[in-house]
């Protein structure tokens, strides 16, 4: 009987290790995924972020572009007709 209970607890105790193990290597594959996923919403939410800077910049640009080709008209209709004489 004692020899059966043994072979029973050694049966057991080896389950349990196969168990342990692959608990184990479940978890890392669950951490790696959700450091990995993590990792690609950063750097996608910091890739929007540039666009949208990106996008802002080159819009005000292209405002104060028109701005100043708007104001160098408006001067240079000024000067057409201030001294048309120059012109002629």
């Amino acid at each position: 009987m004692i020899a059966f209970n043994r072979r029973l607890l050694v049966l057991f105790s080896s389950c349990l290790l196969c168990a342990c193990a692959e608990v184990k290597q479940t978890g890392k594959v669950i951490g790696h995924t959700t450091r990995d996923v993590t990792r690609a919403i950063g750097h996608g939410t910091r890739d929007v972020v540039k666009g949208i800077g990106h996008g802002t910049r080159d819009a005000a640009r292209e405002i104060g572009h028109g701005t100043r080709n708007a104001v160098h008209g408006i001067g240079q209709g000024i000067n057409d007709a201030v001294s048309p004489s120059e012109r002629e």
